[in-house]
């Protein structure tokens, strides 16, 4: 007698699958869309089109935060369907090619900095200081100029920095042109390693839970004294 087989049925992997244009939306809703694509009437299209509108917006609720909600989700049903969906959008169909345009490089800064560790944001404070005509608000800029200095320095050190090194910096940077007197006291810096064991608040908050693990102790001590003494009476009766 002959048997026939079942034919086998092929396994299906992500790999032969069509790619996923939108990834956040899942496949589901990609054959939905496809599946809307080949409807034969534009009323069954505009019908089916609004559900997976809704559907889309529920599955990424964070999107309602984004502006032009709606007008996002349209233009990703757009998007998703390869631009073949024929349906009445409230919303203009977003262009192909606009979706491929590179935006242009960047330009990086290649100009040279003097004293790297101030950085080439004190140069241009230099230079708009220098431009500044009235001389008492002019050296008020100069003194916090070098006073960021100082903390700019301090940070990259890691150590105390006297101040006629950043009086001497100040005035070879600026090329003369801004200068301090040799006996001016720029702003107190130390560098903290950690901000936060110098901190009053965290340690005031670490001696409240030391003396509050010291009583807990003392108190189970107590506790276990009193047990100890129980029994032992209770031995001696």
């Amino acid at each position: 007698m002959a048997s026939f087989a079942k034919p086998q049925k092929e396994f299906d992997y992500n790999s032969t699958r069509n790619k996923l244009i939108l990834s956040e939306y899942g496949r589901n809703v990609q054959n939905m869309v496809k599946y809307i694509v080949n409807l034969p009437t534009k009323e069954e299209r505009n019908r089916y089109a609004q559900v997976v509108i809704d559907l889309m917006g529920f599955l990424n609720p964070h999107l309602r935060d984004v502006a032009d909600f709606k007008h996002k989700l349209w233009d990703h049903l757009h998007i998703i369907s390869d631009f073949k969906i024929d349906v009445d959008s409230p919303y203009p169909v977003p262009e192909a090619e606009a979706l491929y345009v590179k935006p242009a490089p960047l330009k990086y800064p290649n100009q040279r900095i003097r004293f790297k560790h101030y950085g080439k944001t004190i140069e241009y404070m230099m230079e708009k200081a220098k431009s500044i005509d009235d001389p008492a608000r002019k050296q008020h800029m100069v003194q916090a100029i070098a006073n960021f200095m100082k903390m700019a320095y301090v940070q990259w050190n890691k150590d105390s920095v006297a101040d006629e090194i950043i009086l001497s910096d100040l005035k070879e940077m600026s090329g003369g042109a801004l200068s301090l007197e040799d006996n001016v006291n720029l702003n107190r810096v130390e560098y903290r390693a950690n901000p936060q064991n110098n901190n009053p608040r965290n340690n005031n908050q670490r001696n409240n839970n030391n003396q509050r693990n010291n009583n807990n102790q003392r108190n189970n001590n107590n506790q276990r004294n009193n047990n100890n003494n129980n029994q032992r009476n209770r031995k001696q009766r």
